[in-house]
């Protein structure tokens, strides 16, 4: 049986969109996916000019993604046609909210881009489900620190708990990756990042948004597989080798499709880390 199951990537890094200088360092930083902002890394003023420079510096060779303006702002309708470019590899969408944000995104963009819809709303999380199921939709974004401001809350980890996990489960059901979570505002407390990181994972997130190369590392410790995982699904693919196609165990349990697809996703995450890969993005 084959272990070859694309990496999910675990760490997105955002970078202004109006800081071109930065863009190729935040390619080679070790994140697997770099997201060049328009949204709030960038001041109504620059929109339009920030807008011009990613358009003009994405291309195959560098794929990224790229966070537009919402809906209700008076750039979206601009943002939204970079989905067009090849170089885009994906629409990050704040505060998605219906299934017709996504459509009007798709529509626009003319192909079918992946989408990643930032869940930070009160409504945008009652329609998780019908934003999940939407076309293009790649994986699901909690966008924390607007979700605490509008549900009235200072905590942005145990007071979330249970919407992170009601976005693991959807994001579940509707078959598409395991959802993102926010960021962590305090880029030197690594301690933070780290238990931060842990309580995503633990409620069935498959990684975290950064705002600085910093915290990279430390959340790739935190979501990639153990030791133990590794070695535990290289005896899992082990056993369905052997097995020729019959019913086998391992360590007293059934493996059957759920288990084998786990132990392929560790096993690729483990290669991806160990190879130390460049960002890989598709461009189409």
């Amino acid at each position: 049986m084959s272990t070859q199951t694309p990496f999910a990537p675990q760490s997105y890094l955002f970078v202004p969109g109006s800081r071109p200088e930065r863009f190729a360092k935040a390619l080679s930083s070790g994140a697997d996916a770099v997201i060049l902002d328009l949204e709030d890394a960038v001041e109504p003023a620059a929109k339009d000019a920030a807008r011009e420079t990613v358009a003009a510096w994405a291309s195959r060779h560098q794929p990224v993604l790229v966070r537009i303006n919402g809906r209700d702002t008076p750039w979206f309708d601009q943002d939204v046609q970079l989905g067009a470019l090849k170089g885009v590899a994906g629409i990050i969408l704040p505060k998605a909210e219906h299934l017709d944000d996504i459509v009007k995104v798709v529509s626009s963009a003319k192909r079918k881009v992946p989408i990643f819809p930032i869940i930070e709303t009160a409504q945008g999380m009652w329609s998780a489900m019908e934003i999940a199921n939407a076309p293009c939709v790649k994986r699901l974004m909690f966008g924390t620190l607007d979700f605490i401001a509008e549900m009235e809350t200072d905590d942005d980890r145990d007071a979330l708990n249970a919407y992170r996990a009601h976005l693991a489960l959807v994001s579940r059901v509707s078959g598409i990756e395991k959802p993102i979570d926010g960021v962590t505002p305090d880029i030197h407390d690594t301690d933070r990042l780290a238990a931060d990181a842990r309580n995503g994972k633990q409620h069935g997130f498959g990684g975290k948004l950064c705002i600085h190369p910093k915290q990279i590392a430390t959340v790739h410790a935190c979501y990639g597989p153990s030791e133990h995982d590794l070695d535990w699904a290289a005896r899992v693919i082990d056993a369905v080798s052997r097995s020729g196609g019959g019913a086998t165990t391992v360590d007293g349990k059934m493996v059957d499709r759920p288990v084998v697809l786990r132990a392929q996703r560790l096993l690729a995450s483990g290669a991806h880390r160990r190879a130390d890969m460049p960002v890989q993005l598709p461009s189409d």
